[in-house]
């Protein structure tokens, strides 16, 4: 792989990854328009697992003040009080507290469903799937048509949408169940989720949000279940692919956070219904 394709990719990566047009499907897409060379599996392999590295601190670096105070929250503070045999009060003294407490413990129940179906179906829907150019971009927009649909649904039904403070485990849990489907290139983690819950009344910013959090642990483990095929092919591109994934991560969460708040999600729908007629395009012409 030459250092422009390990840099395209990682922007790919950064990119698809947070914004809801699905960083798998692209990652296929964009090696079947630019022509770019097949990959040694084991090479392959390695660098998929940097992309995830990458966009993994992309997401620790955005929100590493919440995991703090949601990890501080959900185990450090019950394990201080149990050693203080229950005296301790430090999470009844805030309202913060509580609620970090619980959302910490809603985003575990909610990594459980995406994280079991991924281990057990993944690598099957994957290989599936991943060859049929076809069937990926189909799938790309019908999700973009899912997405606007069920954005301009919620808004109207929902003259008073959940806030992020306000979510309960029932919305955190589905959410965690829509994101199972993210394992089918084109779907998208981020567009399942945010869809999941905008049909339930959660605010564009709290579904951000939420989605965001929820990728930490499902990325971590992503990247930790095949951490050794990371040395195998260790090289300049590797380095490179974690480092563009991570920097344009980055900016791709925090463009995202500030463009929700006075947008919707139609920009993204029409752009993976046009990214899709432009594949089917290019298959009927190659045929």
């Amino acid at each position: 792989m030459g250092v422009l394709e390990s840099i395209v990719l990682g922007a790919v990566q950064g990119i698809g990854e947070f914004l809801p047009i699905s960083s798998s499907a692209h990652l296929i897409l964009v090696r079947y328009l630019f022509n770019f060379k097949t990959l040694d599996e084991s090479f392959e392999t390695a660098f998929d697992v940097a992309l995830h590295f990458g966009t993994l601190l992309a997401v620790i670096f955005v929100f590493w003040k919440d995991w703090v105070n949601l990890i501080h929250a959900g185990i450090i503070n019950p394990i201080i009080q149990k050693l203080n045999k229950g005296k301790s009060n430090i999470n009844s003294k805030k309202k913060k507290d509580a609620f970090s407490f619980k959302m910490f413990w809603y985003l575990v129940c909610a990594t459980i469903p995406g994280a079991l179906f991924g281990v057990l179906l993944g690598d099957v829907i994957e290989e599936k799937i991943r060859t049929n150019i076809v069937l990926i971009a189909i799938l790309l927009a019908v999700m973009g048509i899912l997405i606007y649909i069920g954005d301009k649904w919620a808004s109207k039904k929902y003259k008073k949408p959940i806030v992020y403070e306000n979510m309960k485990f029932k919305h955190t849990f589905i959410i965690g169940m829509s994101q199972a489907l993210a394992i089918i290139p084109g779907f998208s983690r981020s567009g399942t989720t945010i869809l999941a819950a905008r049909l339930m009344g959660v605010s564009r910013e709290a579904a951000t949000k939420f989605t965001f959090l929820l990728s930490t642990p499902i990325i971590f483990g992503a990247a930790i279940i095949k951490v050794k095929d990371l040395f195998v092919s260790f090289d300049l591109t590797i380095i490179l692919g974690i480092i563009t994934a991570m920097i344009v991560g980055i900016i791709s969460i925090k463009f995202l956070l500030k463009y929700i708040k006075k947008n919707d999600f139609a920009v993204f729908a029409y752009y993976r219904i046009i990214i899709a007629v432009i594949i089917l395009v290019k298959v009927l012409i190659t045929k």
